[in-house]
């Protein structure tokens, strides 16, 4: 496995990128990590080990990005970063996927819809694993018992992130209250049973069903929501989508659908 490190200049800030490339794999599908932490922290070499399995599982470029946190740089400074980040690997790798994990889902599904809205670049796949989704927090799965934290931590994430109310209903703030979610690449969506952001995820894979987008949802049980971004099975199960959705190569059966 190569490991290197860049940066890219975003509207002044310097945004991190740690790649990891499989050694002797060439020509290469793309795909672009975006961590978790509520918004407000983690970072791409907390992502390492989640990066590494999938750029050797798929296999891929796979490039962990560490977006602009709250609460120095509120919404969008985040997917500004993505999408530049997007428009890096576009010219180095193709095709790209993304994934996100807890808040790096919400980066991920943002950047889905901006890149739509922008005309490029093109993402042929994305997948979610644990991710937050929705300000309103009106979806939560109120006394599960687990690290993803109560509605408060939940609040404290939004607040820091979209600081201003307005803020919450931008579609790209509150993709479960979007009425455009069409033309959006297919999906895969991983939750763990008890985490308090599984019914968000679920009700967003369903609203993506309505809109048309191709879209999986597979459910864990026995795991964490923070640890799902390192859960071998969930691991396996995203590198299998990306596998069948980047190169066409046939899908290795899984138990844990």
């Amino acid at each position: 496995m190569d490991r290197s490190r860049t940066t890219l200049k975003v509207e002044g800030r310097e945004v991190p990128l740690c790649l990891f490339r499989p050694a002797g794999a060439a020509p290469l599908p793309g795909l672009l990590y975006f961590h978790g932490g509520g918004f407000t922290s983690g970072s791409p070499e907390e992502a390492a080990a989640a990066a590494a399995t999938l750029a050797e599982s798929i296999p891929a470029l796979v490039v962990a990005v560490g977006y602009a946190l709250a609460p120095a740089h509120p919404f969008p400074a985040a997917i500004e970063d993505a999408h530049a980040a997007a428009l890096w690997l576009a010219e180095r790798a193709g095709p790209i996927g993304i994934v996100g994990h807890d808040a790096g889902g919400h980066v991920a599904v943002s950047l889905t819809l901006l890149a739509r809205d922008r005309g490029g670049p093109e993402i042929t796949a994305q997948a979610l694993l644990g991710p937050m989704l929705d300000p309103s927090l009106t979806r939560l799965a109120h006394g599960e018992a687990e690290d993803a934290g109560s509605a408060t931590e939940c609040a404290r994430c939004y607040r820091a992130y979209l600081p201003e109310a307005a803020l919450r209903l931008h579609p790209y703030a509150a993709p479960l209250e979007s009425r455009r979610l069409g033309r959006l690449p297919p999906v895969l969506i991983a939750t763990a049973q008890n985490d308090v952001l599984r019914p968000e995820a679920e009700s967003y894979a369903a609203r993506l069903i309505d809109a048309g987008v191709p879209t999986e949802v597979t459910r864990f049980a026995g795991v964490t929501h923070a640890g799902l971004a390192r859960h071998p099975p969930a691991l396996a199960v995203t590198a299998d989508f990306f596998r069948r959705r980047l190169s066409g190569a046939p899908s290795h059966p899984s138990s844990h659908r």
